[in-house]
């Protein structure tokens, strides 16, 4: 009988939709990644989500930074790709494989890409796996408490508040409360519904605006 050295939770597939491709992330991803960063001066102007700047070593530092802790069992990578490119990043962290619940975070998004529904559709392939395939019983999603936009994306989304944590993480050097929110498996078929008719009212309403 052929046994895993590492729970499936640590696989990092390819997760495909019709509107965005989560890849494993490899330092192939580095150049593509500069560019994301930069447009509209992403790295700079994102308060609350850290973006590597478009520099090709700081980026693919990012990436071994992510790299490692995917190697050491804590986190698994993906590039988001849109039309061969890839624009963004995205992880599962916070992992209890012996659970099984996760969060997904450490998610940033092209300028280009915000508001097309790319986030949208990269979160029902998260969650699709999250749920379907690894059985977990709850999904987290985290963000600073003075990040009203994520705040309300997730709200959205279906996912409720659990609580504050005060004074969390030093965040840029001040410290930060961070909002936890979570969906538990008995709300997953509900949010599964609203992301799909999200996805689905854009498919048919293109060209559309302002949802992310």
């Amino acid at each position: 009988m052929v046994t895993r050295d590492r729970p499936e939770v640590l696989d990092a597939p390819v997760l495909a939709h019709p509107l965005v491709t989560l890849e494993p992330l490899a330092h192939a991803h580095a150049d593509d990644l500069v560019l994301a960063a930069g447009g509209g001066d992403l790295w700079q102007r994102a308060r609350f989500t850290s973006v590597p700047a478009p520099d090709r070593e700081a980026m693919l530092a990012e990436i071994d930074r992510r790299l490692g802790l995917h190697a050491a069992g804590s986190m698994v990578p993906w590039a988001v790709v849109v039309d061969g490119r890839a624009v963004g990043m995205t992880t599962f962290m916070h992992i209890d494989a012996a659970t099984p619940r996760l969060e997904i975070g450490s998610t940033w998004l092209a300028v280009a890409q915000q508001g097309t529904g790319v986030n949208a559709a990269m979160k029902l392939l998260l969650l699709e796996r999250a749920f379907d395939r690894l059985g977990c019983v709850a999904v987290e999603l985290r963000t600073h408490v003075r990040n009203v936009q994520s705040r309300a994306a997730i709200e959205r989304l279906g996912a409720h508040q659990d609580g504050i944590l005060r004074s969390h993480v030093l965040h840029r050097g001040v410290l930060r409360d961070t909002v936890v929110s979570s969906i538990v498996a008995a709300e997953w078929p509900a949010v599964r519904a609203g992301l799909v008719a999200r996805l689905d009212a854009r498919a048919q309403a293109r060209p559309a605006s302002g949802e992310n």
